[in-house]
């Protein structure tokens, strides 16, 4: 007789508000997590993956957000259906969830120590001192530097990563049955990433426990998965072993999906037609300092940016990589001065653009523009798109309605209607923030687009219909790219040449395929052995 599964999930639904986009963010979901088994939701954003984890353990954004019908039953209780001081008693205790953002689900105003210290107390009677030394050991288990120090530690005194290993530490300190890791290594760079993905492996392989990992990230599904299930618009699509869905999936959408994936084998090296080059940079330092001044305390110099040279030829796409840190955007936001360099050049058409004056520098500020990581941070929300792509042009000399003419013309190019120049930022998903974005930069026509993490936010098919529409316009407009990403899979697509930084100082560059191929320096073998999946290779599949 089979064994029955830890987690059973039957038709379940998730009702949105009335106003929604539909009536269901979950409609029907049936699925079961085994003892010893990692199943991957796999869904883009608006499937309904991240509530169907929050339903299991209580924590949809009541009331309007609520599990209508269906059930979810656990060790013979149907968690739908128990008192909240159940729900209590089984969360963190018998079912732990790890939130994708940490800085969100910590308590900003307590220690680390004090926040898993509280969580042991309610779910048991040991006495402080035993506390303390189970803290102690699941954080030398999660491999958290000096573990005294993390438990004094408040949440935005540690980095990203040891945040979420604290989190991963909380959900596993009481052995529970079931995990749900709810895109628990999104923000995190790819060592930390592959650190935290082993960690969740080895950890689950030691308590026996069922893990339930909600993500949209095939290479993660590729690294971890022993079942995978789909998810489009609330419903399952598809739901099979992680061979057969990786290799030979059956549903168009999961189809779409791993077509979406960008090999991690680089794209051959188009030909550049000139050795000319477009924008160097030469010694380019800054540092940053923290702490003391009127507060007292230690000041912190941190050298983001250490001489760092770079040459950019004309009509290639030069990438930077590395991970938070280690100075790839502060080399992107010194080039296009909206960050000081505390010494270096950057020579665009042989001026130092940074010795200019602010009188001094508009022409040559048409000549290099900017795409950000973050479109919605970037377009200010009172204004509405056409004003916000026109408004460049209209500073610059052009008239009124020769500019809102040619922002309808750049919404086109990339990809969108003309009328939506009448709608405002929060009106579009993220991939058309992005569109309108480059949009945007694009309406100077400069010669140089400096793109940092321009798809580091959006779910696979989005990214790579940006990426696509990127590598279109570059190739239509003869434009010359510098791209900032940590993403290796992305870059080994887009990038004529890699330069790979580390703490400040660029530490390797040369052809894409070459350094790919040969790395040659440490820390970039380091980063490619990181890429999650990188065993995987997505097959080619039809339409």
């Amino acid at each position: 007789m089979a064994e029955s599964p830890l987690l059973a999930i039957r038709d379940l639904h998730v009702r949105l508000p009335e106003h929604g986009d539909r009536p269901f963010a979950v409609e029907g979901v049936s699925l079961d997590v085994g003892r010893d088994e990692i199943v991957c939701l796999v869904g883009e954003s608006g499937s309904g993956k991240t509530l169907t984890g929050r339903a299991i353990v209580g924590l949809l954004p009541g009331p309007h957000v609520r599990a209508e019908r269906g059930e979810v039953r656990f060790d013979g209780e149907d968690l739908l259906r128990v008192s909240r001081q159940r729900l209590r008693e089984l969360r963190g205790n018998e079912i732990s969830m790890v939130f994708q953002e940490p800085m969100t689900a910590l308590n900003p105003l307590m220690t680390i120590g004090r926040q898993i210290d509280e969580l042991i107390q309610v779910h048991t009677d040991l006495p402080a001192a035993e506390r303390r030394e189970r803290s102690l050991e699941m954080f030398e288990n999660v491999r958290l530097p000096d573990p005294d120090r993390m438990l004094g530690a408040y949440p935005h005194e540690i980095s990203g990563g040891q945040r979420q290993r604290a989190m991963i530490a909380m959900a596993l300190v009481l052995e529970p049955k079931v995990i749900i890791a709810d895109e628990p290594t999104t923000a995190l760079d790819v060592t930390t990433q592959a650190q935290i993905l082993q960690l969740i492996k080895d950890l689950q392989g030691e308590h026996h426990t069922g893990v339930l990992y909600v993500t949209h990230d095939f290479g993660v599904v590729a690294e971890v998965a022993d079942r995978v299930a789909v998810m489009q618009t609330g419903r399952l699509v598809e739901v099979g072993g992680a061979e057969q869905v990786l290799n030979a999936p059956s549903h168009p959408y999961t189809r779409s999906l791993v077509r979406a994936v960008p090999s991690l084998v680089p794209a051959r090296r188009r030909a550049i037609a000139s050795d000319e080059s477009a924008l160097e940079t030469r010694r380019l330092n800054k540092t940053f300092r923290s702490g003391g001044g009127l507060l007292g305390g230690k000041a912190r110099l941190v050298d983001a940016v250490k001489d760092v040279s770079l040459r950019l030829l004309r009509g290639e796409t030069l990438g930077v990589v590395g991970e938070s840190g280690s100075g790839k955007s502060t080399v992107a936001r010194l080039i296009v001065r909206i960050v000081a360099a505390d010494s270096g050049s950057v020579l665009l058409g042989g001026v130092d653009v940074l010795s200019l004056s602010a009188s001094r520098i508009r022409p040559y500020r048409k000549r290099i523009q900017m795409v950000f990581q973050d479109p919605y941070g970037s377009l200010n929300p009172r204004h509405k798109v056409g004003r916000l792509i026109a408004e460049g042009m209209i500073v610059h000399g052009t008239g009124k309605a020769a500019a809102h003419e040619r922002a309808a013309e750049l919404l086109e190019l990339v990809g969108l209607d003309a009328d939506v120049a009448e709608r405002f930022p929060h009106e579009f998903s993220g991939g058309q923030r992005q569109r309108i974005g480059i949009a945007r930069a694009l309406a100077l026509d400069p010669e140089i687009l400096v793109a940092d993490e321009p798809v580091s936010a959006l779910d696979v098919s989005v990214q790579a219909q940006v990426l696509d529409l990127l590598a279109r316009i570059r190739d239509r407009l003869g434009l010359t790219m510098l791209f900032i990403t940590h993403d290796l899979r992305v870059a080994a697509q887009v990038c004529d040449r890699i330069a790979v930084m580390h703490r400040g100082e660029l530490v390797e560059h040369g052809d894409t395929a070459e350094l790919f191929a040969n790395p040659g320096h440490a820390y970039t073998r380091e980063l490619l052995s990181a890429v999650p999946g990188r065993g995987w290779v997505a097959p080619e599949l039809p339409d």
